[in-house]
């Protein structure tokens, strides 16, 4: 009898073990991954959070604008010579891309939109994730808005961005978040916002800085949609008054913020208003009407923009935070022109299924922003530079030039 119990229990012990042994095979290896209908669901992968300045004082952007990427080795390169164009395809937007990153190096990568050409992609997710992958492979926090052809494909405007949003190191959203959703005046939720993929994110200071915890440099998206038709007439979509007001009451949150560690006496109050900087697709009516002061780049090709002037300069300028706004959709003109103080920069197409000229490189922008020095640390953002890499042998650079100084 003594026998046979200690058998059963020797037994019972065995199988505990084996059940926890299995048990910890699991956790450790597979927990990671979900099984549904027997069939692998992939986790996001997250970018390394919040954005934040270097440790040497810097904060680097790469703008991608107007990818116009159809379906990768099959579709065809247009306005390339015609030596080019016989081994031209979307894959050289693909290698153009992976060089600037590699080169480059940036902290996080914006594309303004027309990311994908929807009547050159069968499947709109599968264009994405040729698209974007570059920077999905590097790992790089990155962002999008919408141009006027990506939902032109497979996808809404809403589900494309809720695809982009769910990328891997994606930090787009398709709503503002909840944090900035938020009036400032009364703390009531801002009413029903016009578009998909309105969203603002943070960049922080340095570590052991003042600012550390704060937000030194807000990077406003918005979506200045697609197509409309205005007393019978067809024209490009605009940026709502809705858009407009939500994004005042974000930049209204930020003006007069306090750093931690209660340093607000020995630093001047003009630190503590973070600049901004505005990422869309369409330009406004008022960079075709003008005067633009101080152009740097080319204008070589006439500013397609709604008939609608819905006052977007003139929110910006109340502001005050917007420093400079990027843009795409015209993709030969690759100059930064000022309004009212505010500059207004175009990308450069950098997509070879995109429309451009024969024997004139693509290309795309870079923007630099710097912080100050205090006596022992980083203090807000300093000064905004810019220049462009063009898709030549040499990645060459051009038109460097700085765009705001504190």
């Amino acid at each position: 009898m003594m026998d046979f119990k200690a058998r059963w229990s020797f037994s019972l012990l065995y199988l505990i073990l084996i059940f926890a042994f299995v048990h910890i095979i699991y956790s450790c290896i597979m927990s990671h991954k979900l099984t549904l209908d027997d069939q692998k669901v992939r986790l996001k992968k997250q970018p390394q959070l919040p954005l934040r300045f270097s440790s040497d004082g810097t904060f680097k952007i790469l703008q991608v604008a107007d990818m116009h990427y159809g379906n990768g080795a099959v579709t065809r390169c247009r306005d390339v010579l015609e030596s080019e164009f016989e081994h031209c395809s979307d894959l050289n937007t693909t290698r153009f891309l992976r060089r600037l990153i590699e080169v480059e190096k940036p902290d996080f990568v914006a594309f303004t939109g027309d990311n994908i050409f929807g009547t050159s992609a069968t499947d709109a997710a599968e264009s994405m994730f040729e698209a974007f992958g570059p920077v999905l492979q590097s790992g790089v926090p990155w962002a999008a808005v919408l141009g006027n052809h990506d939902q032109e494909s497979t996808m809404t405007r809403e589900e494309l961005m809720s695809f982009i949003s769910l990328m891997d190191y994606s930090l787009s959203n398709t709503f503002p978040s909840a944090e900035d959703n938020l009036e400032s005046s009364n703390q009531n939720p801002v009413k029903r916002i016009d578009g998909f993929g309105n969203y603002n994110l943070r960049v922080w200071g340095a570590v052991g800085s003042s600012f550390a915890n704060s937000s030194v440099l807000n990077l406003y998206f918005l979506d200045s949609g697609d197509r409309a038709v205005v007393d019978g007439i067809r024209t490009y979509d605009w940026i709502k008054q809705s858009q407009l007001s939500w994004l005042h009451s974000v930049s209204k949150n930020f003006q007069g913020q306090k750093p931690e560690n209660g340093q607000l006496a020995c630093i001047p109050l003009t630190w503590s208003n973070p600049p901004a900087l505005a990422f869309f697709h369409i330009p406004i009516p008022e960079v075709r009407q003008g005067p633009i002061m101080e152009i740097v780049g080319q204008y070589r090709e006439y500013i397609a923009c709604s008939s609608v002037n819905s006052g977007v300069l003139q929110t910006f300028v109340s502001m005050g935070d917007v420093k400079a706004v990027f843009m795409g959709h015209d993709h030969t003109n690759d100059f930064c022109g000022k309004l009212h103080g505010i500059w207004f920069c175009y990308g450069g197409g950098i997509g070879y299924h995109g429309y451009g000229k024969a024997g004139l490189p693509r290309r795309a922008r870079v923007i630099l922003a710097e912080l100050g020095k205090g006596e022992k640390a980083w203090m807000g953002v300093e000064r905004i530079k810019t220049w462009k890499r063009l898709g030549d042998e040499n990645l060459s650079k051009i038109d460097e030039q700085v765009l705001w100084e504190r």
